[in-house]
């Protein structure tokens, strides 16, 4: 007998694995995803159960008497009536420091991706320094830039661009300002991932088809690019609309957001019904937007 002849009667017999083997290979997957389910079950959704329940508490109670459980609904509709300008201030701030974070951050993004060269790493590491210090360090510094005595302020006067008693701080500028700079990072990162994956060859085919810069742009990079477009608005319009430091910091009670309201809720007024069903509330018109968001884009992958 052949060799070939062995070998193919030899792997012909071969026994199957063991069933317990094949049990083992099947749960696998499900076992690396324990440590991390237990983590979000723990710390995540029982949690948002817990406050689920609490934004339904009589808000006739008190921290000190209990509050009892009487399905109030009406707690919802009550939040929101009252902040309903907090909530629209809040999406307009994020949403415009979202836009100017996208006109700022694919520029950026760009020129580090396709024409940094070398310095590509040390670009990267520039945008990420930042997050070297903590969000209070970074905020209070812009409360110095955006100050009435500032530099910044004093150029604009002399250029003419503000009144003699105009100010920055403690205005909405100010507060978009703030949002815009500390979640500019946020916008950038998957932007850069994005346009780093484009093909030369993509953008060469359309200059010899007779593209110009921006017919190139408008019709090859910034459609392959939308995955970062949405995942960079996605991460910066989210934790923009929850913000509160920012408006606490540069701004003034006129500008505060839902954010502001939550905290004071929870920590200083102690109305815990109250707090639950804003937070509720937010996180409600996040997922809205966000759906309606990503539906609209058209984009099945999301770095």
């Amino acid at each position: 007998m052949s060799v070939a002849a062995i070998g193919a009667s030899a792997g012909s017999t071969a026994p199957p694995p063991p069933p317990r083997a094949g049990r083992q290979r099947r749960l696998l997957p499900y076992l690396l995803l324990l440590p991390g389910g237990l983590w979000l079950l723990i710390f995540f959704a029982v949690p948002l159960f817990q406050l689920g329940v609490t934004s339904l508490y009589d808000p006739a109670g008190s921290l000190a008497e209990g509050y009892p459980m009487t399905w109030e609904f009406g707690n919802y509709a009550d939040a929101f009536g009252t902040y309903k300008g907090h909530f629209l201030r809040s999406l307009g701030y994020a949403g415009a420091a979202t836009a100017l974070c996208l006109v700022l951050g694919y520029p950026l993004a760009y020129a580090i991706a396709q024409k940094a060269g070398r310095w590509k790493n040390l670009l990267l590491v520039g945008v990420i320094a930042p997050f070297f210090s903590s969000f209070l360090v970074r905020t209070l510094a812009w409360k110095t830039i955006l100050s009435d005595n500032g530099w910044l302020v004093g150029i604009l006067r002399d250029l003419h661009l503000l009144s003699a008693d105009g100010r920055l701080l403690a205005t909405g500028t100010a507060v978009i300002a703030g949002l815009t700079y500390n979640f500019l990072p946020f916008m950038v990162l998957p932007l850069y991932a994005s346009l780093e994956r484009l093909d030369q060859r993509v953008l060469d085919a359309a200059n010899d088809l007779y593209a110009g810069p921006l017919r190139t742009f408008l019709t090859v990079t910034l459609p392959l690019s939308m995955p970062g477009v949405v995942a960079g608005t996605l991460l910066t319009f989210i934790p923009a609309t929850g913000d509160y430091i920012n408006a606490e910091l540069l701004g003034t009670p006129n500008q505060y957001m839902i954010g502001n309201v939550i905290d004071s809720a929870f920590l200083v007024r102690l109305d815990y019904p109250q707090a639950a069903s804003l937070s509720f509330l937010l996180m409600a018109a996040i997922l809205v937007i966000v759906f309606a968001y990503v539906r609209r884009a058209g984009t099945e992958e999301v770095l």
